[in-house]
């Protein structure tokens, strides 16, 4: 496993910025299916970055990046025609608890970028799709 980094400032960045053409946050990443919508769409477009452990309403929960990079890669490999290429960095946080304890938690970063290939997501049963980022949504794109 990659070890996690301790960088409070960067996490506190992120959490500042809204979601956008380049960076997305999921709470946890199960469904590997949807999950190729995002990296395929981030690959096609200008590349990006999946913050995994996060709320909508941006509250650092964390994860368990072992899991989670399993079904990134099962997503990128399986239903993403051809494979893209992820880069992981899991990121370190000190939440405090209840009465002041302090508990460490793990935020999972999915870099994916710009690809010279175009990616297809493949469903089930094999059917293509091609999506794109467009400000902070994930859309099917027209082919060229």
């Amino acid at each position: 496993m990659l070890a996690p980094k301790k960088n409070e400032e960067r996490i506190k960045d992120l959490v500042r910025r809204p979601e956008s053409q380049t960076l997305d946050f999921k709470l946890h990443v199960n469904n590997p299916l949807k999950l190729g919508k995002t990296l395929s769409a981030f690959a096609n477009t200008n590349g990006g970055t999946l913050v995994v452990g996060v709320s909508d309403n941006k509250i650092l929960v964390g994860i368990d990046p072992e899991e989670e990079i399993f079904i990134v890669e099962k997503s990128a490999k399986n239903y993403c025609k051809p494979p893209v290429k992820v880069e992981f960095e899991i990121l370190e946080h000190d939440i405090t608890k209840d009465f002041g304890d302090k508990e460490e938690i793990l935020i999972l970063l999915v870099h994916v970028p710009k690809s010279q290939f175009i990616h297809y997501l493949a469903d089930e049963n094999g059917n293509m799709s091609l999506y794109k980022r467009l400000f902070d949504r994930t859309i099917p794109a027209i082919e060229k």
